[in-house]
C-alpha cells in the first residue's frame, strides 16, 4: 500500500492535500464536537470560505451532521477517520518515524501519533484513543489488569469501547493514590476501565505520598495484603511514564530528596524508582502496589507518554524493559530522535 500511495502522491499531488485537509476537520469535529465552523476554522488557521465549502462536502457525504449546536461527526465519518489513519500516518511520516524509533530505541512496538502534545492539547485525544485500542487488543479473558494514576491513563479510561460481553476481566490499581484530582486517581481510572470491560475492580485505599513507615505497617493488614498480592499477579499493565521531578512533586518530597535527586541526574520515576537517562537505579522508595520486579515480570506492559519534555524519562525507562510495548506522540519522538 505504501508504494502505491508514494506513487499516487507524485502524480496527483494535490488530492493528497485535499486528504489531509478533510480528514483534518473530521478528526477536529469528532473530538471537538459540538464545534462552530468559525471556532473550526480558527482552529485549523483556514478561511472561513474555505471551511464552509469542506463541511458542505462533507455533510453531502454524510460524514458530518450540521445543526444550531454546531457541527458533529456520524458514525460513518467515525469509520472513515479510523480507516484513513493509517494513510494519514503514512503521509505524516509518521510510519518512518517509528521504524527509526524502533532503532534507537531497541523496541520491538512503538505507535506514534502526530503531533505535540505541548503545543496541541487535543494530541491527548489521539494518543489516548490508540493506547486504548492497542490495551483492547492485549486483553484475553480473565485477565488481571493494571493501571497507574495520571491525566493521561484517565483519557484512556475515556476513550475505551464499551463491551457487552463479560470476559472475567480484573482491574487493579497498579499502585496506590497520588495528587488531589479524584479523576486522576488509579483507583478510580481502575473502576472506569472494568466499567468499560463489562468487568470488576479491586481498591487500593492507600495513599503512596504516605511516610516509609507508615506505608511498611500498612502493609501488613491483612485486606491491603490481599489486594497487593492481586496486583503482583497482573498479566497486562498500562503506566504513564513520569519525570522524576514531576513525579518527586506529586509525592511531595522533602527538598533534601528532591536535591539528591537533582544531584544524581534522575530524570525518570516508575514504581518508586527514580533513574538516571542511562535507567540505573539512583533513588528507590517503599511503595504500595507493583515494583520494579513485578514490572520486569508482567508479561504485558503499555507505557505511555506525550511531548518533548518527557524524551528523558522515555530513554531511562525503556532502558529497563525491552518487550514493552511503547506509545508517544510525535513531539517527543522528534526530540529522542533529534538530541539523543
Amino acid at each position: 500500500m505504501k508504494e502505491i500511495i508514494n506513487i499516487q502522491k507524485k502524480i496527483i499531488p494535490e488530492a493528497f492535500a485535499t486528504l489531509e485537509k478533510r480528514y483534518d476537520i473530521l478528526r477536529n469535529i469528532s473530538i471537538l464536537q459540538p464545534i462552530g465552523r468559525r471556532a473550526l476554522a480558527n482552529r485549523l488557521s483556514l478561511g472561513e470560505r474555505i471551511v464552509r465549502s469542506e463541511i458542505e462536502f462533507l455533510k453531502g457525504q454524510d460524514l458530518i451532521d450540521v445543526n444550531v449546536a454546531g457541527m458533529m461527526i456520524t458514525k460513518d465519518g467515525d469509520v472513515l477517520v479510523d480507516q484513513l489513519k493509517e494513510m494519514i500516518y503514512h503521509l505524516k511520516g509518521i510510519s518512518g518515524l517509528q521504524e527509526q524509533l524502533k532503532r534507537k530505541l531497541q523496541l520491538e512496538k512503538v505507535f506514534i501519533v502526530p503531533g505535540n502534545i505541548e503545543n496541541d492539547e487535543y494530541v491527548i485525544s489521539d494518543l489516548s484513543k490508540t493506547t486504548s485500542r492497542i490495551l483492547e487488543g492485549q486483553i484475553l479473558e480473565n485477565s488481571i489488569v493494571g493501571v497507574t494514576g495520571g491525566n493521561t491513563m484517565a483519557a484512556v479510561a475515556n476513550e475505551m469501547t464499551q463491551q457487552t460481553k463479560d470476559r472475567g476481566i480484573v482491574v487493579v490499581p497498579a499502585r496506590g493514590g497520588l495528587g488531589k484530582k479524584v479523576e486522576g486517581q488509579a483507583n478510580t481510572i481502575a473502576a472506569k476501565m472494568a466499567g468499560k470491560f463489562k468487568g470488576t475492580y479491586q481498591l487500593l485505599h492507600v495513599s503512596d505520598t504516605l511516610s516509609q513507615e507508615a506505608i511498611k505497617s500498612l502493609l501488613q493488614d491483612p485486606e491491603i495484603k490481599r489486594i497487593t498480592d492481586l496486583i503482583k499477579q497482573v498479566n497486562v499493565l498500562l503506566f504513564g511514564i513520569g519525570r522524576a521531578d514531576k513525579m518527586a512533586q506529586r509525592r511531595e518530597l522533602s527538598k533534601e530528596t528532591v536535591d539528591l535527586l537533582q544531584e544524581r541526574k534522575a530524570v525518570a520515576e516508575a514504581f518508586g524508582y527514580y533513574f538516571n537517562r542511562e535507567g540505573e537505579i539512583v533513588h528507590e522508595m517503599k511503595t504500595v502496589g507493583i515494583d520494579l520486579d513485578d514490572f520486569n515480570n508482567v508479561p504485558v506492559t503499555i507505557g505511555v507518554a506525550g511531548g518533548p519534555n518527557k524524551a528523558e524519562a522515555i530513554l531511562a525507562i525503556t532502558k529497563i524493559k525491552k518487550d514493552m510495548i511503547l506509545v508517544i506522540d510525535e513531539g517527543a519522538t522528534r526530540e529522542i530522535l533529534d538530541k539523543y
